[in-house]
């Protein structure tokens, strides 16, 4: 489970970053499906977090993170 204890974009995103790093999210996935990773009441504060932002809940994952570059390239 995700351990965000206050929320916002860059942190946000961060922890995005390393559930797809760990294989526990693809970049194709909708957005929807972080809900998994979070308890109820902090679901709550991240769909406002991503409404205020306007993210759409079925948007992809690939959309809240961005561009992803390596340095081995």
């Amino acid at each position: 489970m995700a351990v965000i204890e206050r929320y916002c974009m860059t942190d946000l995103r961060d922890e995005v970053r390393d559930l797809v790093a760990r294989g526990l999210l693809e970049r194709q996935h909708c957005i929807y499906e972080l809900k998994k990773f979070f308890s109820g009441r902090q679901w709550l504060q991240v769909e406002h977090l991503l409404d205020d932002q306007d993210y759409l809940l079925r948007g992809h994952i690939i959309d809240l993170v961005g561009k992803e570059s390596w340095e081995n390239d």
